[in-house]
């Protein structure tokens, strides 16, 4: 019996008249019940085939040493044991960790100020929005070809550089341990400009104009505003924003592999890097899925964390 029918009979039995018979349950035919399932099938069984039986595969190995050409040995937790003792394990992990602290504060500052300015009610402003999310869209390969011509010693930094003065000599920024890094930062954070953009756009177009105006009435400059109304109105889409670049920012993996192969002196070694060379170059692929596990299990907490950042909001709060 339903709340409605419930308040209906409630009525009558006050006026004295007879109730009104309660409704029919309808019940739901079987293969209107099943039906749901069956369309969500080819979806779940590829992603079990892609998705969970590598995961499991990849926990399974491990604990094994296996080199591909001979067969698997039993290590049990021989492999994280010797992620303890291997420099260049903690050198990977620490210049990940290196990049997500670069990559952080361009990432959310940045693409803040981009937003602001494609929000302007301007002529033509959707053609600013498309060029600068072009990069987005971009294959990461042909983008880090092309800032390879750019950090050459006789690209067209050096060449700006020297030409304002600015520097005496090219510098070799891939090839010194102390500007390879920094370089590939710069690379990673110019193609997820536009991405970050958007988020912070949809946020920006979600502020009611008239906070703006009242703000204006009061005297408030655009730093003002942006301070005082912007940022504090969009503060859930920022959390979203630190917790995804953090993530990407761990995962580095295609822009070292084109420009840098992890040098020099390892400097751009990341742990997705040193996870490919391990197992697709040395062949240890046990080690490489040791190495896989603990990435796993550093993203797992990440993701933990934008859960407690954004739990109880809902698209609506945001």
């Amino acid at each position: 019996m339903t709340r409605t029918h419930t308040l209906q009979r409630t009525v009558q039995e006050r006026r004295g008249g007879p109730p009104d018979p309660a409704p029919p349950e309808r019940r739901i035919p079987r293969h209107r019940r099943t039906t749901p399932y069956l369309f969500l099938t080819p979806a779940l069984g590829l992603l079990g085939v892609f998705f969970a039986w590598p995961a499991v595969t990849a926990v399974q190995l491990s604990f094994y040493d296996y080199r591909v050409v001979s067969p698997a040995r039993w290590v049990g937790p021989g492999n994280f044991e010797r992620l303890l003792h291997d420099p260049r394990f903690w050198t990977a992990l620490a210049n990940s960790f290196l990049f997500m602290l670069g990559m952080l504060p361009i990432l959310v500052a940045v693409p803040l100020l981009l937003a602001v300015l494609v929000n302007l009610p301007l002529r033509g402003i959707k053609a600013y929005r498309l060029l600068y999310y072009l990069p987005v869209v971009t294959s990461m390969v042909a983008v880090a070809i092309a800032w390879n011509y750019v950090f050459h010693q006789r690209g067209v930094l050096n060449w700006a550089l020297t030409s304002l003065g600015i520097l005496d000599q090219p510098v070799q920024y891939l090839l010194e341990p102390g500007w390879a890094l920094p370089a590939l930062v710069v690379v990673e954070s110019w193609k997820s400009l536009g991405y970050y953009m958007m988020i912070y756009l949809a946020g920006l177009q979600s502020i009611p104009r008239e906070l703006y105006e009242a703000a204006h009435v009061d005297g408030a400059g655009p730093v003002q505003r942006l301070r005082y109304v912007t940022v504090p109105l969009i503060r859930p889409y920022v959390a979203v924003v630190v917790v995804l670049a953090a993530l990407d920012s761990m995962q580095v993996f295609t822009s070292v592999f084109v420009m840098t192969q992890g040098g020099p002196q390892d400097s751009t070694m990341t742990l997705g890097y040193y996870i490919y060379d391990e197992a697709f170059r040395r062949f240890d692929v046990g080690y490489a899925n040791s190495m896989g596990l603990v990435l796993w299990a550093i993203l797992i907490v990440l993701s933990l964390v934008s859960y407690k950042v954004t739990r109880g909001r809902t698209v609506t709060d945001l």
